[in-house]
């Protein structure tokens, strides 16, 4: 059984919030967002919205190569919020 989707603009008020649960994550290197969202126990098409706008402003920054699956994973730069 699925979880069902949250109303995006809900999602999205709920960033700031995650910065400290997901910087928390990546602190010992650099995770996938499934491996983040794994971390934290959210879905991970929250965990999408959470982490692009926390690439947009600075706080994570995606590795250069995608995984075998295709996946990015993100890094904390050290930027405070």
């Amino acid at each position: 059984m699925t979880t069902p989707l949250r109303d995006p603009r809900e999602v999205i008020r709920e960033e700031p919030l995650m910065h400290a649960p997901i910087l928390a994550a990546v602190s010992d290197g650099p995770l996938t967002i499934p491996a983040i969202a794994d971390r934290i126990g959210h879905p991970a098409a929250e965990v999408v919205y959470w982490v692009m706008g926390m690439r947009r402003y600075g706080l994570l920054a995606e590795d250069p190569e995608a995984d075998d699956d295709g996946f990015f994973s993100y890094h904390a730069t050290g930027k405070e919020a």
